[in-house]
């Protein structure tokens, strides 16, 4: 038996986004910019957060799955494609009148010591499910365009 079960987050975030659509009002999506392999347009992060709204209309081809959220969409006028980790979710709710769900702030993962960062133990490259050094298993590296960012913060969004 496997005692190890999936996050549910991703379950409720999609859950939650259906529930707002049924009654007919606009989901929100606030994420952590700061968290790793998150790809949004850091221009519009304001304390380490960002606000998307995710409606049908404002969105393109929007995929809310297990370890990923993406979607197409225009921020002043310019086409962007955006990439997060379910992780990096900090809620979801309605700009009508602000109910939703709320998750704990992400914990980020520990950083994994790079082949240039001395280490007490031996040194190690990412490996692939194949086992050929370099790749990440799936995951954006750290030198993708969908790598790492800055500093998280908290901002409570109503």
């Amino acid at each position: 038996m496997n005692d190890t079960m999936t996050s549910s987050k991703p379950y409720l975030i999609r859950a939650i986004y259906e529930w707002i659509l049924d009654n007919r009002m606009t989901p929100h999506l606030v994420v952590d910019a700061g968290f790793p392999d998150t790809r949004v347009p850091r221009e519009f992060v304001a304390d380490g957060r960002i606000v998307f709204n995710i409606a049908p209309g404002a969105v393109r081809g929007l995929v809310i799955g297990n370890e990923w959220i993406e979607f197409g969409a225009r921020f002043n006028g310019v086409a962007r494609e955006v990439l997060v980790p379910t992780e990096s979710v900090v809620g979801i709710f309605t700009r009508e009148n602000g109910q939703g769900m709320v998750f704990p702030d992400p914990t980020y993962p520990k950083p994994v010591p790079s082949v240039d960062t001395p280490a007490a133990g031996p040194r190690l490259a990412p490996l692939s499910g194949d086992g050929k050094p370099g790749d990440s298993g799936g995951r954006p590296s750290p030198d993708h365009p969908k790598g790492r960012k800055g500093a998280p913060t908290l901002k409570v969004v109503k």
